[in-house]
């Protein structure tokens, strides 16, 4: 317990060190006086995107867990989503305790941990999957297009093209590819002598044959382009509201290391490492470390608001029913 603490007592201190040099580096005055000059009507849109992004996010992570057998309300769902966002703001460890907060929320109102936990993987590595192949596609259409970063040679830059289109390519082709795999690999360990670990192969066999997996599969990438593309006009938004004009093939090439970064276990709400990633790759277009961290602030911002919405819910709303509760009212109900 007391390794517990003190790592996470790290982890604290490693986030605030982390914020205080970027902001060093970068000149807290001209951080503060580029986010005090934004524009309003940038910043309003740019949180609507936000918002948009994770309310997408929750609907979609809905329909995931009810695909892997466990059906809750939009409303119900969207509470949760939003408490984790609190949750994973105001504790160390980035996206970690918020992903760990919505699995536990399912298993208490009734889905197997297992399922729960992939209901969260799977949501999350889908939507990580997404931003890749989007960062791949935005980055390789503007180097074809003769779009420089930061006067580099045209060698370096058609090279630079040729690499993310066949990173695109493959991107968008794993997982066709790697569905009938896992599916063969489950059902041949499925026969496995009983023991813990083979009914949990068992269980993801089981999984792994459920039927409508394809539509599945194209609702969630659907579901993650739009998260994605919310989440990157949040962040254009942003940007713009600090006067940063970039074509929207960078932002969406930048917010790659951004957004990645944001969800390194070793900070608040990717404070720090997200303005780090900011500086570095919004410098190869020329913009200013303080323009740089102000955007990065602001997007953050723009999940802090929503961040503090979900802090409400977490003091406000009731417990959340666990399983015996449920199997009680269903009894009383007459539901099944």
């Amino acid at each position: 317990m007391n390794r517990r603490r003190a790592a996470s007592w790290a982890k604290v201190a490693a986030a605030a060190l982390l914020v205080a040099a970027i902001l060093w580096w970068a000149d807290p005055r001209q951080v503060l006086g580029e986010v005090a000059g934004a524009e309003p009507a940038w910043l309003l849109a740019g949180l609507a995107a936000s918002a948009g992004a994770n309310l997408l996010s929750a609907l979609r992570w809905r329909a995931l867990a009810a695909w892997l057998g466990h059906r809750v309300g939009a409303l119900a769902a969207t509470g949760i989503y939003f408490r984790a966002i609190a949750i994973s703001a105001l504790l160390p460890g980035a996206i970690v305790g918020g992903d760990v907060y919505r699995a536990v929320a399912l298993n208490r109102r009734g889905q197997p941990a297992l399922e729960a936990g992939l209901s969260v993987f799977l949501d999350r590595l889908s939507g990580l999957w997404i931003l890749l192949v989007v960062g791949a596609l935005a980055a390789a259409w503007g180097l074809s297009a003769g779009q420089s970063i930061a006067a580099a040679p045209a060698a370096l830059v058609a090279a630079g093209a040729g690499a993310m289109w066949v990173a695109a390519a493959g991107l968008l082709a794993a997982p066709a590819l790697a569905w009938p795999v896992l599916r063969a690999l489950a059902s041949r360990r499925a026969g496995t002598p009983a023991s813990l670990g083979a009914t949990r192969r068992e269980r993801i066999a089981t999984i792994a044959r459920r039927p409508g997996a394809g539509r599945q599969y194209r609702l969630q990438a659907v579901a993650s382009l739009g998260v994605q593309l919310l989440s990157i006009g949040a962040f254009a938004l942003g940007g713009r509201a600090l006067g940063i004009d970039l074509p929207a093939w960078a932002w969406a090439a930048v917010a790659v290391p951004v957004f990645l970064m944001a969800t390194l276990p070793v900070s608040f709400g990717g404070w720090g490492t997200r303005e780090a990633a900011a500086v570095i790759a919004l410098a190869g277009f020329g913009v200013p470390a303080a323009s740089a961290v102000g955007a990065s602030v602001l997007y953050g911002l723009f999940a802090l608001a929503q961040a503090i919405v979900g802090g409400l819910l977490l003091v406000t709303a009731a417990r959340e029913p666990h399983e015996p509760e449920l199997r009680a009212e269903r009894r009383t109900t007459g539901r099944r």
